[in-house]
């Protein structure tokens, strides 16, 4: 692959568990970063395993400098923690049930975003396009189920602002619940908790604009050669060409090398070499970039720089 890729400023990396998204993300974000991009990896995957990639504890308090890699931060996002004390103030909320009649007998919490394990790292990627501090945001997400949210969030979360303006002019009570989100401390006013659902409204457009822009945001798809892993290729595909959101790019990862003197090794390379061919078939108009089997774990920066080399066509030294 050429490094065209490096034109964007978000590159999503998503597919089935297990395919290697993370590495791949963190490889891509570690190569950016070497050509002088200041650079964001970020993880929506609540398993987190940016952590255990890059062979350094990242978090999700603050964004974290990856060690030996200049102008690369990361930061695993914590969406779980900050849902669960959002629907705990949603249902302290409403002690009588007023909400819920409001909402035709449904629970208060059925207000929380869209996506819980994206929605937080959503919000935070409208402020990456607003007030752009990184050249690149690199994004490794969650297993293709929770991408699929992922991508339907631009018009979910807009329904669901909806109802909470909603909500506002009828019941300004709730809204110590959604400061809890965005932001505010218990002297601000619920003007300003509504005014910044109202501002937030209008940038959940603007990153929707952003993100069906093929010049700023491309979406790649990992997978490895089964036939499991191409259905779910195949889904994930036809979502993003639902949405508008951009995608060109398909890493085949764990190709099975050649190795004649290994009967298993042979019989697993050519049932491979079938699948590829399908591949190559299936999606001739996108760029496909094959990555082999490693006889070692892809895991901290040496291995990861190694990798990176490999997939945007240079040779490490």
């Amino acid at each position: 692959m050429s490094l065209s890729l490096f034109e964007k400023r978000f590159l999503f990396f998503g597919g089935k568990g297990g395919v290697g998204k993370t590495t791949m993300a963190a490889a891509s974000a570690i190569r950016a970063a070497d050509l002088g991009y200041r650079t964001l990896l970020v993880s929506t995957d609540p398993a987190h395993s940016v952590s255990d990639s890059l062979d350094q504890q990242i978090g999700g308090e603050t964004y974290i400098e990856v060690n030996n890699v200049t102008n690369l931060w990361a930061i695993e996002l914590n969406t779980e923690e900050a849902m669960r004390n959002y629907s705990q103030i949603l249902t302290q909320q409403d002690p009588s049930g007023t909400v819920s009649e409001f909402l035709g007998g449904d629970d208060p919490t059925s207000l929380s975003p869209p996506g819980a394990d994206e929605t937080v790292a959503f919000i935070q990627l409208l402020e990456y396009i607003q007030n752009p501090e990184y050249d690149m945001v690199v994004f490794d997400t969650a297993p293709t189920g929770h991408t699929l949210k992922l991508l339907q969030l631009p018009e979910m979360t807009q329904s669901w602002l909806y109802r909470l303006i909603k909500m506002r002019r009828r019941l300004g009570g709730m809204m110590a619940g959604f400061k809890a989100i965005f932001g505010g401390d218990s002297g601000t006013s619920e003007q300003k908790a509504f005014d910044k659902l109202e501002e937030l409204k209008d940038q959940v457009e603007i990153a929707r604009v952003h993100l069906t822009n093929a010049k700023e945001t491309e979406f790649v798809a990992v997978t490895i050669p089964t036939i499991m892993a191409i259905w779910e290729t195949e889904r994930l595909i036809r979502a993003l060409f639902e949405v508008a959101f951009p995608i060109s790019q398909i890493f085949i990862n764990q190709i099975q090398p050649q190795n004649p003197e290994c009967a298993y090794c042979c019989s697993r390379y050519e049932g491979q070499q079938k699948i590829l061919h399908k591949i190559q078939e299936l999606y001739s108009e996108f760029d496909l970039v094959e990555i082999p089997m490693f006889e070692y774990e892809i895991r901290g920066i040496k291995r990861l720089r190694e990798l990176s080399l490999l997939l945007y066509q240079e040779n490490p030294d």
